[in-house]
This record gives structure tokens, sequence and C-alpha cells, in this order.
């Protein structure tokens, strides 16, 4: 079965301890389950075994003109001016760095099918199963499982290379999307 593993929002102001998250709970969850070590190594794992990684980022351009700034997510991005495409809190952390020829699916919203290439992109490939991982759990993660299912795809979620703000939110998110997807850890997943 043709495979890939998505790398979703590991980005510098959502993950990294000097990012604008680096002060919150999240970063909290980040560090005690360790996810920026754990998804560097199923990123390595998945490259060892010939399947495919791509990044996806929540980001917008410098004047946020693709952000609802109503909406409870996406207005204080925009307000507090981060996740910019192409400034280093939009890019993702140097510990998960992409490699050139590897995608990079920048999306607006919290989907990561949502007004992207990505969908064309995995049908065009054959890809047919989805490893999956990132922050938050609560938000990308579910989306990209709940979403990819609809469209017929086998998803794994690695969830040890998962997080959100509090232990109590990522176990109800797990929990509640864990019939749309096999739920495993990344040291067994690609076996």
């Amino acid at each position: 079965m043709r495979s890939i593993y998505l790398v979703m929002d590991m980005q510098n102001d959502l993950v990294h301890p000097e990012g604008a998250s680096g002060k919150t709970p999240l970063q909290d969850q980040i560090q005690s389950r360790d996810v920026i070590n754990r998804t560097a190594k199923a990123i390595e794992t998945a490259r060892s075994k010939g399947i495919p990684v791509a990044y996806v980022r929540v980001a917008f351009s410098d004047d946020h003109r693709e952000a609802n700034t109503s909406s409870q997510v996406f207005g204080p991005i925009a307000k507090n001016g981060i996740l910019k495409m192409n400034a280093w809190g939009g890019q993702v952390h140097d510990a998960l760095a992409p490699k050139e020829d590897e995608w990079d699916i920048v999306k607006p919203r919290v989907s990561p099918f949502y007004a992207t290439q990505l969908e064309v992109l995995l049908k065009k490939e054959g890809v047919e199963r989805i490893y999956c991982s990132g922050v938050s759990t609560q938000a990308v993660v579910q989306a990209a499982v709940r979403d990819g299912h609809d469209r017929d795809f086998d998803v794994v979620l690695l969830e040890d290379c998962c997080a959100c703000p509090s232990a109590q939110e990522h176990e109800n998110s797990v929990g509640s999307i864990g019939r749309f997807c096999t739920v495993a850890n990344s040291e067994s997943a690609f076996e």
C-alpha cells in the first residue's frame, strides 16, 4: 500500500520554546511528551523505509490576508502577527527540517485538505495510507484524520508525536477520532 507521512503544524511559533507558544501549556506538553524528538525519529524511520514525508504548515501572507480575523483561532494569529509564511515563526522547527524535494503544503485553515493541493497530490501519487502527527491534536490532527477518512484514505495516527495544551485534551481528542483511524506508537507504526 502506497503511504506517506504528514508532519503537521510543527512550526516554530507553535512548537519552539522561543516561538509565540513558547510560554504556554502547549509548550509544556510538547516538552513532557518529547514530541520534537519523537517526531524527528519518526521522520527518520519513515524515510529509511522509503515512505515519503510531507509537511503541512498553517501560515499566512505577511498581512494575514487569508486569515479570518473574526475567528477565535485565526483572529489572534492575525492580531499578533504570527505564523507568517516566510518568517522564522512560520517555518518548520529545525530539528524536523524538510528535505528539498519534500512537499510543503501551506494551509489557511485547520484542515490540511482545505484550500490546498494535498488531496490532488495524494491521489496523483497513488497514496492510500496516511501516517500523520502534529500539534495540536484537537485541531490539525483531528481535522486530518476525519477529512482523510472521508476521502477514503487509511489513516494511521502517531499518537506519541502529538500534543495539546493539556494531557486531558489530548486524550479526549485521540479518543474521539480513534474510530476514524488506527492509533499507533511511532516506534512500531511503520513496521
